[in-house]
């Protein structure tokens, strides 16, 4: 049997080259739209992952630190400490934490109680009068209550009704101990405190103490 050849003619090599072409820019096109959506979709895990960093960071590097314990007495002749303040500060890399959200803890081995902030025992760096134990910043808080006197605050984020801390803040907690502590009215020498200021996220920050044997002539002590 003869082969049959078919001769091609330059109408049927022109529609040939045609249905490659248009071959080939679908394949152009779809490897384009595939290119865009993976580059879309890692920078979204991009973005995603350094925003749980960050997150992640933060929430570990939250929390309070306490500086300084400082202790009264009224006169020389009370054998008790009858008010209290407790410096504290935000972490390094801290967020801002708000001190409403926060309590404090503390207990003299004896008794433990938990406090919670009084709006109305807040007190401004321009409140201040030179004197941290005037008797009008303690003497309206409750067994139950602590207030806030202000020592730094460049951004004026601490208020009243909004006392949230953040970086470069220092504030004083300020403890009634009469009225905590009512069946010894306050702390007496010789004893064993210890607490913490927990806020709403982040670590607490921790203190303990021993009350000195003896308060001798001084009305104010530190204490921690």
């Amino acid at each position: 049997m003869g082969k049959i050849t078919k001769k091609l003619k330059a109408a049927d090599i022109g529609d040939m080259g045609i249905g490659a072409m248009i071959v080939f820019i679908a394949m152009v096109l779809v490897a384009g739209i595939a290119a865009s959506v993976l580059i879309q979709t890692a920078n979204r895990l991009e973005i995603q992952a350094m925003k749980t960093g960050q997150e992640t960071i933060g929430e570990v590097s939250t929390g309070l630190a306490v500086t300084a314990i400082a202790g009264h007495r009224t006169d020389d002749a009370d054998d008790n400490l009858d008010r209290m303040t407790i410096s504290i500060q935000p972490r390094s890399g801290s967020f801002s934490i708000d001190l409403r959200q926060t309590y404090i803890e503390l207990s003299d081995s004896s008794k433990k109680v938990v406090l919670m902030y009084d709006i109305t025992e807040f007190y401004d760096t321009t409140d201040i009068d030179g004197d941290l134990f005037n008797a009008g910043f303690y003497d309206g808080l409750s067994a139950i209550e602590f207030g806030i006197i202000v020592l730094e605050d460049a951004d004026g984020s601490l208020s009243s009704a909004t006392p949230v801390i953040n970086k470069g803040d220092q504030v004083m907690l300020t403890i009634n101990l009469d009225s905590v502590f009512s069946g010894t009215t306050g702390l007496q020498t010789r004893t064993d405190v210890w607490g913490l200021i927990q806020p709403e996220d982040g670590a607490p920050g921790v203190f303990a103490f021993i009350t000195p044997e003896s308060f001798t002539t001084n009305l104010i002590f530190n204490l921690y």
